[in-house]
């Protein structure tokens, strides 16, 4: 009953803190705010991801771990997927809620990620909550902790109870955001990382892209760790290219591409998403099936109920069907309001619109206009 109790307060207090079309990092940082006032960590963050390549691509790293770990921590996590709790066994369970210690039982001090991460800073376990809306993953809260207490089944019941609000309110904060404040380059950027993961040269245009990420603790000096993920990937898959995308600040999605350089180092383009970049994780806001997915990319790009039905191999009928699931999905009433709401949202930044009468570079009103 206590457990219950406090779980129900934490999803109260959670709800009382966001509102609608809050940044997906705000978000997070309310549902940190909320777990950490009943579970208490010594070290904690909470981390949006791609839902496509499970990538870090932003969230609140205030009270995270030091910076010299973080090089190795990404190549166990984005390189190597070891380690008892790494987050690809993660999103393969059902539970959201999982605490090394018991996941790993005796076999915890041969844990790659216990041995080299969280042993060495003074830490005995870690609790991992997995912000998990149907098929997608949208982010994931880290808590750690020194001592021999753990990580008692009332932190799990609170945990597990912000599970669902929380990857809700992210979900929704990256369906609903639209407004911008203010410009930004429809141009990428390059910057230039080491094999130490840190910034040896960036453009002005990549640094403006990189300083809109969704990331708080980050800043200064450090390297952002949408940029650290994504080049631990690109570092251990040099014939592939990396990519990930990441929910702006200011509304827009960016576009990360990475690919390596002699002598151990990594380039990064950061810049406005286009279709092919944002199709995929756009329509994943939505919560839309691989079939409602398919049928909407096919409207998104101008096409008949007909036309649709004959690509799709499916009767004009299912076409039909499957729409009206994606309308109310995206809570809209009309192919002409499904066009309006996600491509002027989320697209039409690739189109490059002029500045007119309080339009920022893509087209979307101010939100500092009236």
């Amino acid at each position: 009953m206590v457990a219950r109790d406090a779980a129900e307060s934490a999803v109260r207090t959670f709800r009382r803190s966001v509102r609608a079309t809050m940044p997906a990092v705000e978000v997070l940082r309310a549902a940190a705010g909320a777990l950490g006032h009943r579970v208490p960590a010594d070290f904690s963050c909470a981390v949006l991801l791609d839902p496509a390549t499970l990538l870090d691509t932003g969230g609140v790293h205030d009270s995270s771990f030091p910076d010299e770990v973080l090089p190795r921590m990404f190549e166990i996590e984005h390189v190597d997927h070891e380690g008892a709790d790494n987050l690809r066994a993660l999103v393969a369970r059902r539970a959201t809620v999982s605490v090394l210690s018991e996941s790993a039982r005796d076999e915890l001090p041969a844990d790659t990620y216990y041995r080299d991460i969280l042993r060495p800073l003074g830490m005995s376990d870690e609790m991992r909550v997995v912000l998990r809306h149907g098929p997608y993953v949208w982010g994931l809260l880290v808590w750690c902790r020194s001592g021999s207490a753990g990580f008692s089944a009332g932190d799990v019941a609170v945990a597990r109870g912000l599970a669902a609000p929380v990857a809700d309110a992210v979900r929704a904060s990256l369906a609903l955001e639209g407004a911008d404040f203010g410009d930004l380059p429809d141009a990428p950027g390059l910057t230039v990382v080491d094999g130490d993961h840190t910034i040896i040269s960036s453009s002005p245009t990549a640094e403006r892209w990189l300083n809109e990420l969704q990331e708080s603790g980050v800043r200064g000096t450090r390297t952002p760790n949408t940029l650290r993920a994504l080049v631990s990937h690109s570092m251990a898959n040099p014939e592939r290219p990396a990519r990930s995308c990441a929910f702006t600040r200011t509304g827009r999605w960016a576009a990360l591409h990475a690919w390596p350089l002699d002598g151990g180092r990594t380039a990064v383009s950061v810049g406005p998403a286009g279709l092919n970049d944002l199709i995929a994780v756009v329509l994943d806001v939505y919560g839309l099936t691989v079939r409602e997915r398919e049928v909407t990319e096919q409207v998104l790009r101008g096409r008949s109920t007909k036309q649709i039905a004959a690509s799709l191999h499916m009767s004009a009928y299912t076409v039909q069907d499957h729409l009206r699931a994606v309308f109310e999905k995206a809570g809209v009433g009309s192919r002409r309001e499904l066009m309006s709401t996600i491509f002027t949202r989320h697209y039409q930044p690739r189109l490059g619109a002029a500045v007119d009468d309080g339009l920022v570079t893509d087209g979307r009103r101010r939100a500092d206009r009236s």
